[in-house]
């Protein structure tokens, strides 16, 4: 997007094997490739003939795959995304820009949805800059240089990453599982059976022995170590014959955590102690923030319910204006696909939590006591972007991408009120373009087409400050009493000229054909996507050079 941004020419190939590579450069004739993700080598013929920049998720001289899990595990301050020139040795190209950036202590998932990815958007652009002024020379790797810290490291093995709960501590467990947040998770063992551990966070006070588990609480199961406790969110049963699941910890382990304890907490308690909490609130002077924080911003029937019910306390309280504030990685991307594949009746959890997610978008959109904001720290898809604008006002950091439509579920239509909130922000024209077009959209072009009011800053630090900012003067503006009588007035008026429940029942209408009818494609694009199937062709609509070839044979 940043690359369209500049007013380049791209279009996108997956690499599935050479040949496919071969032919997508043949018909496009590129002046420059591309390499985000690169997991194998480029084609020789390929790579001599053209430019090839290899985005490399670790600082220069790292050189292998894992390159972030080692820097998670080996506790590293620093890392960084170098961009390198692709020749016949792996990651040990020239070298064509590269960034740095400070290491939080989190997730390998989250340090890619955040700093890796800023870090390698800026770098990629440095590098065609550099290409284009046909001057720059590359840098070779030289590991002589006293500035080359990277090295090549091996491939990282579930050996590496096992955990030893009679001797790791809380800080080294966390470490591990931070490591392999995403893929492969860390192999380990409950109740006699091998899972895979994602999704850890510390917890401050409950403690056990070390291995065991001593509680839990609603997705989540929390396991001692021995100096203390951490909570695990999703597993991943270990299967070698048939494909498997990432499922919330109690969802898997439900048949044996009958007599462990559900520990309870209240979203409303401040100050915050180390521990799992998905729902939050913060209220400062007459200003709520509610966080919601759930796992790849994915929201399943109870998560919505949850939600609405924190958020229906919520602006019970004496407060003038409330924020959505999400989480830090995802705002939300809607309903949870990986939990309704994995229910007895997949077309009946989908129509449940699609009306749980409604009842949440119906508490907001009707809200007459409070202004409402949406603040998007992370990205939002599908029933997640719509959610968003539920609100009175939305706002998004700079670097936030919104992917608003359905079509790549298998066609599937929506609901959240799309039909009555997307139109009130941009006209019919774009809002036929937002929801047939597949390509995500950056918060810049949000603001610039009206579907967001504001983007800002691209530290999440940064963000929150000025959200809060933006907060109190909506709460302290002179004009406050008119603003919120004038949406007041504004729903009265939407409400008779139609009803919001006309909008919900023609979105279920659709949906329900989505869910029961005779055409399969939501189902089987759902199966694709939470099984990670992988693509035997690149979709079309990402492909210019092969709508170009098209035609030409018209």
């Amino acid at each position: 997007m940043e690359l369209k941004r500049c007013g380049h020419d791209i279009s996108i190939e997956f690499d599935i094997n050479d040949s496919v590579t071969q032919q997508a450069v043949e018909l496009f004739q590129p002046e420059l490739i591309v390499a985000p993700f690169l997991k194998r080598a480029i084609p020789e013929v390929v790579w001599r003939r053209l430019t090839c920049f290899v985005v490399h998720p670790g600082i220069i001289g790292d050189r292998g795959p894992a390159a972030l899990d080692w820097a998670i595990m080996n506790g590293y301050r620093e890392w960084g995304v170098t961009v390198l020139q692709a020749n016949a040795e792996m990651d040990a190209g020239d070298i064509w820009a590269a960034e740095k950036f400070p290491m939080r202590f989190t997730t390998k998932s989250s340090m890619y949805r955040q700093e890796v990815t800023e870090a390698a958007t800026t770098a990629v652009l440095a590098a065609v800059r550099r290409f284009e002024s046909g001057t720059f020379k590359p840098v070779p790797l030289d590991y002589s240089r006293v500035d080359v810290l990277g090295r090549l490291h091996a491939p990282m093995r579930q050996l590496d990453r096992r955990i030893d709960w009679q001797h790791d501590n809380t800080l080294g467990v966390l470490r591990k599982i931070h490591a392999a947040d995403g893929f492969p998770g860390v192999l380990d063992t409950l109740f006699g059976k091998s899972y895979y551990l994602f999704d850890a966070c510390r917890e401050q006070y409950l403690t056990g022995e070390p291995g065991t588990v001593v509680a839990k609480r609603n997705n989540a199961i929390c396991r001692a170590t021995v100096d203390g406790a951490v909570w695990i969110g999703h597993l991943k049963p270990k299967n070698d014959t048939e494909p498997v699941l990432k499922l919330a910890a109690t969802t898997v382990l439900q048949d044996y955590l009958t007599d462990v304890p559900e520990v309870s907490y209240d979203p409303f308690c401040m100050p915050f102690d180390d521990t799992y909490r998905d729902i939050r609130f913060e209220q400062h002077n007459n200003i709520g923030f509610l966080y919601f924080t759930f796992y790849n911003g994915a929201m399943d029937s109870e998560q919505c319910k949850r939600l609405h019910d924190v958020y229906l306390k919520a602006i019970e309280r004496d407060i003038r204006v409330i924020v959505l504030m999400g989480g830090s990685d995802f705002w939300s991307n809607g309903i949870h696909l990986n939990h309704i594949e994995n229910a007895i009746s997949p077309a009946d959890e989908s129509w449940r939590n699609i009306n749980a997610m409604n009842d949440l978008v119906h508490a907001i959109i009707t809200t007459d006591r409070q202004l409402t904001i949406a603040a998007l720290q992370g990205n939002a898809g599908a029933g997640g972007v719509f959610l968003s604008l539920a609100a009175d006002y939305v706002f998004a950091r700079e670097s936030v991408i919104l992917n608003p439509h359905y079509k790549n579920m298998g066609n599937l239509y929506g609901s959240e009120y799309w039909t009555y909130l997307l139109p009130r922000r941009v006209n019919e024209r774009q809002v036929k373009h937002i929801m047939q077009n597949r390509f995500p959209i950056s918060a810049l072009e949000a603001r610039d087409n009206g579907l967001i009011d504001d983007c800002f800053a691209m530290n999440r630090e940064d963000f929150k400050k000025k959200i809060r900012c933006v907060a109190e003067a909506i709460a302290t503006d002179p004009e406050f009493s008119e603003l919120l009588s004038k949406k007041q007035y504004q729903r009265q008026v939407d409400e008779q000229e139609k009803p919001l429940q006309e909008y919900r029942n023609e979105e279920l209408n659709e949906m329900q054909l989505n869910f029961y009818g005779f055409d399969p494609s939501y189902h089987v694009a759902r199966y694709h996507f939470v099984y990670k199937i992988p693509y035997g062709w690149t979709p079309r609509y990402l492909t210019k050079h092969r709508a170009l070839k098209r035609a030409r044979l018209m």
